[in-house]
């Protein structure tokens, strides 16, 4: 019998704190600029809850006036701004990957490819309906082939529509009639087909690749099939992943196509930190 990683549903979803408003932030920082880099503003000047409407206005004016003679503040500001939730979303991530680590490396639902016992383990959420999917997959595989000791894991996240769904089921029920190889096969195949994706063009493309086809047809409707796309949306929620692709290198989470170079600068700061 199949042992499943457990999911965890509970802990591992990111916390929010809650947001100050944006207009609070903003005007404590401008105020703050205002008043000079490396000075702290008053405390009573930056207590904007107790500004009387009049001082509030007041307030408002000068801020709009110093913007507007200093306009590159306002760039200085959102830029610091962006870099903080940058910052904070990887942090996120980090702890949801963490969270998460046996339901992402070690479920019996997926396929393994590339070196099992490889330093270097690489989660791949797709879609076969997704471009940018199609376009990572040969890079993806240039990466796992070129450095021999990487660990890929699959996970079937069909998010585009009925098509996509049906994609997944019939990948899956290729490895439920006929093992991990003849998935990786359909895999690929279902990578690269071009035109809409329909039960004739299964059956098409077993027959291209020597399999059973009413036998993967018939496997489509095993509760496996679903259980596995199942597991992988609650996963893909636990994680905030939205989009494909998404991928986990290491205990990094990395969203979005991404070139083979700069896959391959990914894993070998992987590497250098681990040593």
């Amino acid at each position: 019998m199949r042992k499943y990683a457990k999911l965890n549903t509970t802990s591992a979803r990111p916390t929010k704190e809650s947001p100050t408003p944006v207009f609070k932030q903003f005007a404590a920082l401008t105020l703050a600029i205002a008043l000079g880099f490396g000075h702290a503003a008053p405390a009573a000047a930056t207590d904007l809850d107790n500004l009387s409407a009049a001082e509030r206005a007041a307030f408002r004016a000068e801020v709009r006036a110093y913007l507007l003679e200093n306009p590159q503040v306002l760039m200085e500001a959102i830029a610091v701004l962006e870099q903080q939730q940058a910052e904070a979303e990887v942090n996120r991530d980090s702890v949801a990957v963490a969270a998460n680590a046996d339901a992402l490396f070690g479920s019996a639902f997926d396929v393994v490819v590339g070196n099992p016992e490889g330093d270097i383990t690489i989660v791949e959420f797709m879609d076969y309906r997704c471009s940018f999917c199609r376009r990572a997959h040969p890079e993806v595989m240039d990466l796992i082939n070129f450095d021999g000791n990487i660990r890929l894991i699959i996970k079937e996240f069909p998010i585009l529509g009925e098509q996509s769904v049906l994609a997944a089921r019939f990948a899956i029920a290729t490895r439920v009639a006929h093992g991990d190889a003849a998935y990786f096969a359909v895999h690929d195949a279902l990578m690269n087909m071009r035109g809409d994706i329909s039960i004739p063009a299964f059956e098409a493309l077993a027959a291209a690749l020597d399999l059973d086809g009413a036998a993967i047809i018939a496997a489509m409707n095993d509760p496996l099939v679903q259980a596995t796309i199942d597991y992988n949306y609650a996963l893909g929620q636990e994680l905030a992943i939205t989009g494909t692709p998404s991928f986990v290198f290491g205990d990094q989470m990395v969203r979005g196509y991404v070139p083979l170079d700069g896959m391959q600068q990914i894993v070998a700061m992987l590497r250098e930190s681990a040593n």
